[in-house]
């Protein structure tokens, strides 16, 4: 596998953030496995994505809370110890698990991985494995013996089957996930088509490769949510981008490390 772009000394991504710090509650990160392998099988045991309830067999009315809200990891463990207060080895029953999407389960291998003194962010890309060519996702970036690795903490035993998945989860191949930047980089120059980008029927193109490299930049300097992330509000209007937008995404998807970088919102403020 091709190695990937260092941005920087890793040590930087070692430390817990906000969003990722478990807090000092009933559940905590303290004696997981160290296989990142069995680190997304705890994921897996907590946590339910909200668009594949219907693949597990069961529906939105068998949970307290369905939201696509991704909350810090401290309030997530209170959410699922509410739920269940079993150590967070144990596999919870579908129904008293967490509902949320594919960045709570980045977020959550993030950071148990960082409990553990391993550099991991939470990185906002594109992956070819779901309905589209390239559906926007989350998946966490981790570093170990020297490089990068990325590892899709979302797709258990039934995800993957209904995929048909035939690759390593904790160390994805290089042409199966690709960060927002990738993205950009490859529909500036020509070599991909905007279009084929997007989150399911609801947008696609290159507007919106923009807002997820304006979601990476703030994920791996500590944001994994913004204020600004309404991108389903945007107009038809807000869907062609200016030459200066378009300059600075170029310099984004370069440098998305680089904190001194504060971009405008895709859309707002126009």
């Amino acid at each position: 596998m091709v190695g990937m772009t260092t941005m920087e000394s890793p040590d930087r991504w070692r430390s817990h953030g906000p969003m990722s710090a478990p807090g000092d509650g009933m559940l905590t990160f303290d004696g997981l496995p160290l296989d990142v392998g069995l680190l997304c099988r705890v994921v897996q045991g907590v946590l339910i994505h909200s668009d594949w309830l219907a693949a597990y067999g069961v529906s939105e009315a068998q949970f307290r809370t369905v939201s696509r809200e991704t909350l810090p990891l401290a309030g997530r463990l209170r959410q699922i110890a509410e739920l269940d207060g079993a150590a967070l080895t144990v596999e919870r029953a579908l129904d008293r698990r967490a509902v949320g999407t594919c960045r709570d389960y980045a977020l959550m291998l993030c950071g148990m991985l960082r409990q553990q003194g391993v550099p991991a962010r939470v990185r906002c890309g594109f992956a070819t494995y779901f309905r589209r060519a390239w559906e926007d996702h989350w998946i966490c970036e981790y570093w170990r013996e020297g490089r990068w690795r990325r590892a899709d903490a979302q797709l258990d035993g039934v995800i993957a089957a209904s995929l048909g998945i035939d690759f390593d989860l904790t160390d994805l191949p290089d042409d199966k996930f690709i960060t927002a930047g990738e993205a950009w980089r490859r529909c500036r120059s020509g070599a991909a088509n905007p279009e084929a980008f997007g989150h399911g029927e609801q947008a696609s193109g290159l507007w919106f490769v923009r807002v997820n490299v304006v979601r990476d930049h703030h994920s791996v300097n500590g944001r994994e949510t913004s204020a600004w992330d309404t991108w389903r509000q945007a107009t038809a209007a807000d869907h062609v981008l200016s030459d200066a937008e378009c300059a600075e995404t170029d310099e984004l998807a370069a440098h998305p490390e680089t904190s001194s970088i504060e971009p405008s919102p895709p859309w707002l403020g126009r």
